[in-house]
């Protein structure tokens, strides 16, 4: 048996993270952010778009639970993340605590962003929370400027394969404007290991007029995930 550490996961998480959260994980500023329209992919209960659109930003957010009725994603969400921060105990020397702490701030942020998403969603879950999955968005070519997805691709590495990843991200791109980006973070899997198509997907990427770099994150939360992925289509 390995002694190697892997978040052990079953199905897809439910992410409840902050704005101040995107703003590590994907090094943005407040005042770049307003340059358009942004899209928060795989969003989950995560506070994001709620406290973007509470600051005069145009953010749209979509995953698939937000079928659901607001008191049962408040539901699931506290549940997730009482389940979260078991595991993160069992392996908190791992991690890098700089920006949270400890565990116990890292849980309550969990617990505020949701609190701060299921009030807002309640009260524009029409407008700005739209239920879809990738590889498939209901949105026209080119529609946002800045498209985000955060604790999704790569991170699922062993659930989704290499082709579901590749469909996703040119759905992502399809859905930005040209010139605008696409950031993803992180680029490790559950297991801390960076995703072993990455190679290859940035490979062909560059080959079809995408500008993808490696740029460093603000937030090197996960074991090793010192960087994102940005992508700029030039065509």
């Amino acid at each position: 048996m390995s002694n190697k550490p892997t978040y052990e996961q079953q199905g897809v998480a439910m992410t409840c993270r902050s704005y101040e959260e995107y703003l590590k994980m994907f090094a943005l500023s407040s005042e770049g952010l307003l340059k358009g329209s942004i899209l928060d992919v795989a969003a989950g209960a995560s506070s994001f778009v709620a406290e973007a659109n509470m600051k005069g930003l145009k953010a749209t957010a979509v995953d698939p639970m937000y079928e659901l009725h607001p008191d049962a994603i408040l539901h699931k969400g506290l549940q997730e993340i009482e389940i979260s921060t078991a595991k993160l105990a069992d392996l908190q020397e791992h991690f890098d605590w700089t920006y949270y702490g400890n565990i116990e701030n890292h849980r309550n942020i969990r617990e505020a962003s949701l609190q701060t998403f299921v009030k807002d969603y309640r009260s524009n879950g029409d407008s700005r929370y739209i239920s879809a999955m990738l590889p498939e968005l209901p949105f026209s070519n080119e529609s946002f400027e800045l498209v985000l997805c955060s604790h999704f691709l790569f991170l699922y590495g062993e659930q989704f394969d290499g082709t579901f990843h590749r469909q996703a991200i040119n759905e992502l791109l399809r859905v930005c404007r040209k010139g605008g980006q696409v950031l993803i973070y992180p680029l490790k899997t559950l297991g801390f290991e960076l995703y072993s198509e990455l190679a290859g997907i940035v490979k062909e990427l560059g080959s079809n007029g995408v500008e993808a770099r490696y740029c460093s994150s603000e937030l090197p939360f996960i074991p090793g995930s010192s960087e994102l992925l940005s992508l700029v289509k030039h065509k």
